[in-house]
């Protein structure tokens, strides 16, 4: 009894161990490279380097899960690629001096995305775009289709991305591109123009919850923007104009920020000069109301009438001014 006991302590402590992390290697060759030059890889969820010597370098790293993408590259970035990491021995050949023609081997993953960046690199969006949809459509059981999916949610439409997203693996649906994915599809709503708007509520600035329909006013711009996007920045003189002019007049802005870090949020809105009502979540381009609208560039707007029908879509400067004109003079 003693013995079995003892067998049975031994098994659970065993199998209560914390499972080793998947670990790839990577041997790498460069071209022209000074010995002692650092070479990182890097994603969100890890980092690692190592040293260039005779124009090789060597990498063993456990990985939080695979496959998983990372940038390798040097550390002013003069030199970098993407590459899709998997739990094998990999090769990684720059002698031709190119990071991003290298030759890699050793993951399935990185042969497929590759294989498909070869044909679309030189083409137009639309025939890209077109590209792109049909990897994902043949390519189910692809990590690659994932990632590309949750990027492009919001571009294809809330149909068709159902449609890709249905003959998914399960493991795919579990990643947290899948994951992504099936939020978008969850929330989206994308009102268009004619239709009602859809509510939603978030945190101001001050940390209150602030809600759309909450805004009384005879006109109201929902701005989708952020600090880090350049056009956004370059807008906002423009919309602060605009905002002082029609304000008095029944105007209301409601502006939602793609951020993710608050205290470049707050300095934007403070240098701008920014005098509405602001909301986020601070999660970049996963915010709630990004997705249920349809977001998939910033800067983007909707203009809502006072009886809350969406009559106009990412209208700027004097077209702006026009439309506020008609229903505010």
């Amino acid at each position: 009894m003693k013995i079995l006991t003892f067998g049975i302590l031994i098994l659970l402590l065993f199998t209560c161990k914390e499972q080793p992390k998947p670990e790839f290697s990577l041997k790498g060759k460069t071209k022209d490279v000074e010995n002692g030059m650092v070479i990182y890889i890097v994603n969100k969820e890890f980092q690692d380097s190592t040293l260039v010597e005779n124009n090789t370098f060597y990498f063993k790293t456990k990985l939080p899960y695979y496959p998983i993408q990372a940038v390798l590259r040097t550390k002013d970035n003069f030199a970098y690629r993407f590459l899709w990491l998997e739990d094998n021995s990999m090769t990684f050949d720059a002698s031709n001096g190119d990071f991003l023609t290298a030759n890699v081997t050793g993951s399935e993953s990185e042969n497929l995305s590759q294989d498909l960046y070869r044909v679309i690199d030189t083409l137009p969006r639309e025939e890209r775009l077109k590209k792109e949809l049909e990897f994902v459509k043949n390519n189910p059981n692809s990590i690659v289709s994932a990632s590309m999916l949750a990027v492009y949610s919001t571009t294809f439409g809330k149909k068709k991305t159902t449609e890709l997203f249905k003959p998914f693996s399960k493991q795919n649906k579990n990643s947290k591109y899948g994951e992504k994915i099936a939020k978008y599809i969850e929330l989206n709503k994308e009102p268009k123009i004619g239709d009602q708007f859809a509510d939603f509520e978030m945190a101001d600035q001050n940390g209150k919850s602030q809600k759309l329909s909450d805004i009384k006013g005879k006109a109201i711009l929902l701005e989708f923007w952020s600090s880090w996007c350049g056009p956004c920045r370059k807008e906002n003189p423009n919309l602060v104009r605009t905002y002082k002019k029609f304000q008095p007049q029944g105007f209301k802005i409601f502006a939602v920020s793609l951020d993710e870090d608050k205290d470049s949020w707050l300095q934007a809105i403070e240098k701008d000069s920014l005098n509405w009502t602001h909301v986020s979540d601070l999660k970049s381009d996963e915010n709630e109301a990004s997705l249920i609208y349809g977001i998939n560039g910033i800067p983007d707007n909707f203009l809502i009438a006072e009886n809350g029908e969406v009559i106009g879509r990412n209208l700027r400067g004097e077209e702006l001014n026009q439309k506020l004109s008609e229903l505010l003079d």
